[in-house]
């Protein structure tokens, strides 16, 4: 069973496709997750306009909305995937977005108003981790103070462009969250 951890929806349980196709972030990764947004980085969410790519069941995006994020965009290429995440959308307040595309044809045009926070969690064999980050950074996607937060296989290194320093990082089990920023200097 997935649910939401805090917030407004905490306990909602959330629906997530039977199979492989979708690797929801466990209630355990998530509240840790949180945890270190609220306590290191201030509560980056709140009234935040926020991205969630590679949505799958929108785990991180509807937690996000629970605890008070202005926006969130999910973006979610498999039909089945968004359908279900529209439909754990219903009930939950706030504004919000599905985008059933390909996340780096969303990512190749330009953002007209940049995100506060930015959620990936990328297919881990597919090597879209950096080309995704990329994008964000040329095509103004993340705001200049915005955040990332990556989510993969533990022992792969997350950070290889220029554009991001990372912030922190953190195993839990046979997974790794890290936070970046882009680079001011």
């Amino acid at each position: 069973m997935v649910r939401i951890v805090g917030g407004r929806y905490r306990g909602k349980q959330l629906s997530v496709p039977k199979g492989d196709k979708v690797r929801p972030t466990t209630d355990r990764v998530r509240e840790a997750l949180f945890n270190i947004l609220d306590h290191r980085f201030d509560q980056p969410y709140l009234s935040a306009r926020v991205l969630d790519l590679f949505a799958g069941a929108g785990t991180l995006g509807l937690e996000s909305l629970s605890r008070g994020a202005s926006h969130v965009c999910f973006v979610e290429k498999d039909g089945t995937n968004a359908a279900n995440l529209r439909k754990n959308l219903r009930g939950i307040a706030g504004d919000a977005q599905v985008i059933e595309k390909d996340v780096t044809r969303v990512l190749r045009d330009a953002c007209k108003i940049p995100y506060e926070l930015v959620f990936m969690d990328p297919p881990y064999a597919d090597g879209l981790l950096q080309p995704c980050l990329d994008a964000l950074a040329a095509k103004s996607w993340l705001s200049p103070q915005g955040l990332v937060c990556v989510e993969q296989p533990s022992g792969h290194p997350v950070l290889e462009s220029v554009a991001f320093k990372e912030l922190f990082s953190r195993r839990y089990g046979r997974t790794t969250i890290s936070v970046l920023s882009l680079r001011s200097d």
